[in-house]
């Protein structure tokens, strides 16, 4: 075999010299480098800002997504949306271990894992497009796809179902990282708060900012806010634009007694929610954006613009043990995992 990278640069086609993620065009051969896996890909779970993207260009067609999806992975040799850079994370079946990594690491061929790297980086060949699940953002395929050295995975568990540990996973970056940001007594609003990972940033606040806190849960539709609503994850529910800076401002002065956010999670799938999340912060505060669809140019020149000293904080989709968190949540509530199963599973 032959010696790769462990970051997987030997993969790079163009442009020479960066990593595989802002990689334009990366080699999607499936015969393995010695410290790559093979995975035969059963499922895909499209980041909900490129799925979102994807299924508004194609008007709903499922046909249409199925080949705009085809034709992204044709060009990049990777599934990397080219209007919102970001991909995904699939679950499939361990198929081939390359030589160096043998006896290294806890896998072994058969094994069935989700991929917690970005499908933006990932060699991946689509074969076919068995099934497109437009509610949940995953799409059932025949497939391969490298697992570079350096990237990280996730065993999938007996006691939960694969598609619900996809959906789980693939978002287990923000409750991890809410896990890292709340205090207690934290007055903490989850915009787009009724979808897959703002649910979970709620969970974990309100967990978190105890009874001297407040959580307040903002979504597009009274429809899905009273869904949450029923989970009894927050304290306030609002439904409001994210796009509508001020209408979100208002609505939150007015449930904070003017005193505004210690933190605010943008967990929006859908650009130009910027400026809703920064105005709803008190100066020095902290906005975490989670949300692909972030502008980190509309972010800083935004909050500069209204004069906002607050922390920005880059959605990074890990942390340790954020699999573990986020599995743990559907273990530890039953609302929540008879929820997501409906949905998701």
């Amino acid at each position: 075999m032959k010696k790769g990278n462990p970051y997987g640069t030997h993969r790079v086609i163009e442009p020479k010299g960066v990593l595989p993620q802002p990689a334009t065009k990366v080699d999607n051969n499936m015969e393995i480098y010695d410290n790559e896996i093979l995975i035969d890909v059963q499922t895909l779970n499209i980041d909900s800002a490129s799925f979102t993207q994807i299924c508004d260009q194609a008007q709903g067609n499922v046909e249409k997504i199925k080949e705009i999806m085809l034709g992204i992975v044709k060009d990049r040799g990777k599934h990397q949306n080219p209007v919102t850079g970001s991909g995904g994370m699939l679950i499939g079946t361990v198929e081939k271990i390359g030589s160096a990594l043998e006896g290294k690491i806890d896998l072994k061929v058969g094994d069935k894992i989700a991929t917690l790297v970005s499908l933006s980086l990932t060699p991946l060949i689509i074969d076919d497009i068995i099934n497109v699940r437009k509610n949940i953002d995953q799409v059932d395929i025949k497939g391969k796809a490298i697992l570079f050295e350096s990237g990280i995975y996730a065993k999938l568990p007996s006691d939960i179902p694969e598609n619900l540990a996809l959906s789980v996973l693939d978002v287990a970056g923000a409750p991890a990282q809410t896990v890292k940001l709340v205090k207690e007594g934290n007055t903490v609003l989850v915009l787009g708060g009724a979808g897959k990972s703002g649910i979970l940033c709620l969970y974990e606040a309100k967990k978190l900012a105890g009874n001297a806190g407040k959580v307040i849960c903002i979504d597009y539709s009274e429809t899905t806010i009273e869904k949450v609503r029923k989970l009894g994850v927050a304290d306030y529910y609002i439904a409001a634009d994210a796009t509508n800076a001020i209408e979100v401002y208002e609505k939150v002065m007015n449930v904070t007694n003017g005193k505004l956010c210690d933190l605010v999670i943008s967990c929006v799938s859908r650009s130009n929610c910027e400026m809703s999340a920064i105005l709803s912060t008190k100066d020095e505060g902290t906005v975490y954006f989670f949300s692909m669809a972030t502008s980190f140019t509309k972010a800083a020149l935004g909050a500069e613009g209204v004069g906002k000293d607050i922390n920005m904080v880059i959605g990074n989709g890990y942390t340790k043990g954020h699999s573990d968190t986020a599995l743990q949540i559907m273990r530890e509530s039953k609302e929540l995992s008879d929820y997501y199963t409906k949905l998701y599973a």
